[in-house]
C-alpha cells in the first residue's frame, strides 16, 4: 500500500512574499529528510527561482504548447536539496484564463501518476490569492490539496484576499474541497500588524500558524537566487521558516472559516484605523512614534 501524500496549497495576494514563504517552507522540509514537489501556480512562473539559484524552468503550458505529447517527466526539474520543481505557467499574453495553467498541469500529473511514482511526502502548491476563481480555485475546488495555508501581512488588501479565500473555502466545504489550516502572518515587525493579524483570525475563526517578520536577511538570500534556508541555515529568519515546516508537517486538522461579509469587513478595518490613528496621536505626545 503507497504512503498518503500530504497535498498543500498555500495561497496569497500577489507581492504578499507567498512564494518567498512556499519556498522556504519547500527547502525546510526537504532539509527535515522530506521529499518535496513544489508546483508553481502563479502565471509569472516564479515560484520555484530562489531554489534553482535565480534560474526560470520552462512551463507545462509552454511546453504542451510546443509539443502535445510532452510528458510529465519532461517539466520536473531538480532544485536545492532534490526538490522537485514545476511551473504551471499561463496562457500568450492576452489569451485565455490566467489559472488554465493550473487546470491543464495538475490533469497531466494526474493521468501519469507522477506524485505516486516519486514517492513523494508533500506536493506544495503555491497559488496566486489575488482571485479564487476558474483555474485558481482548482486546488481547492477539486480536493486536490488537502489543506491549504493563506500569507497575508497586516495591509487591508492582503487581508481582504486572505478573507476572500475564506469565501471560496467555505463555499466548496461541502462538496468534497480543501480546507482551511491557518494563516501565516508576513513581515509582523510591529505589534499593531500583530494584533490586527490576531483580531481578524479570531474574527473568521482560524488560526496564526506562524509569524514571520521582516527580514533583510531574505532580501540578501533573493539576491543570491536562493532562499534564507540554503543561503542562511542558521540565521534567525531561517529557524522561523524550519519552524513553520515543522508545523505544518505536523498539521492535521483543517477547518471550515467564518468569512466576514464585505460589509463587515469594511466596519472592522475602520475601527482599526481609528485605533492605529489614536495609536500614532498618542505615540506622538510621548514623542517615542510608532
Amino acid at each position: 500500500m503507497s504512503k498518503k501524500i500530504k497535498q498543500i496549497a498555500i495561497y496569497g495576494k500577489g507581492g504578499i512574499g507567498k512564494s518567498t514563504t512556499t519556498s522556504n517552507i519547500s527547502a525546510a522540509l526537504s532539509t527535515l529528510g522530506y521529499k518535496v514537489m513544489q508546483f508553481g501556480c502563479d502565471p509569472k512562473s516564479d515560484s520555484t527561482n530562489t531554489l534553482r539559484e535565480g534560474k526560470y524552468i520552462p512551463t507545462v503550458l509552454d511546453t504542451l504548447r510546443d509539443n502535445p505529447h510532452t510528458k510529465a517527466h519532461d517539466v520536473i526539474f531538480k532544485g536545492f536539496n532534490g526538490i522537485f520543481c514545476v511551473e504551471a505557467g499561463g496562457p500568450a499574453p492576452g489569451v485565455g484564463c490566467a489559472g488554465r495553467g493550473i487546470t491543464t498541469a495538475v490533469q497531466l500529473f494526474k493521468q501519469q501518476n507522477v506524485f505516486e511514482e516519486l514517492d513523494l511526502d508533500y506536493v506544495i502548491f503555491d497559488v496566486l490569492g489575488d482571485v479564487v476563481c476558474g483555474g485558481f480555485a482548482v486546488p481547492i475546488r477539486e480536493g486536490i490539496a488537502e489543506h491549504v495555508f493563506t500569507v497575508s501581512s497586516s495591509d487591508f488588501m492582503a487581508v481582504y484576499a486572505a478573507n476572500n479565500l475564506f469565501n471560496g473555502i467555505k463555499k466548496y466545504s461541502n462538496s468534497g474541497g480543501a480546507l482551511l489550516g491557518g494563516v501565516i502572518a508576513n513581515s509582523i515587525n510591529k505589534p499593531y500588524a500583530k494584533e490586527i493579524i490576531d483580531d481578524f483570525v479570531k474574527q473568521t475563526r482560524t488560526q496564526v500558524v506562524e509569524y514571520v517578520p521582516r527580514s533583510v536577511t531574505v532580501t540578501q538570500s533573493e539576491l543570491q537566487g536562493k532562499t534564507t534556508i540554503e543561503a542562511f541555515p542558521n540565521s534567525e529568519q531561517a529557524k522561523v521558516y524550519l519552524n513553520l515546516a515543522k508545523k505544518i508537517a505536523s498539521h492535521q486538522e483543517s477547518k471550515v472559516p467564518e468569512p466576514l461579509t464585505v460589509t463587515a469587513l469594511r466596519e472592522w478595518a475602520s475601527k482599526w484605523a481609528d485605533h492605529l490613528l489614536a495609536l500614532e496621536r498618542m505615540e506622538s505626545v510621548s514623542g517615542s512614534g510608532i
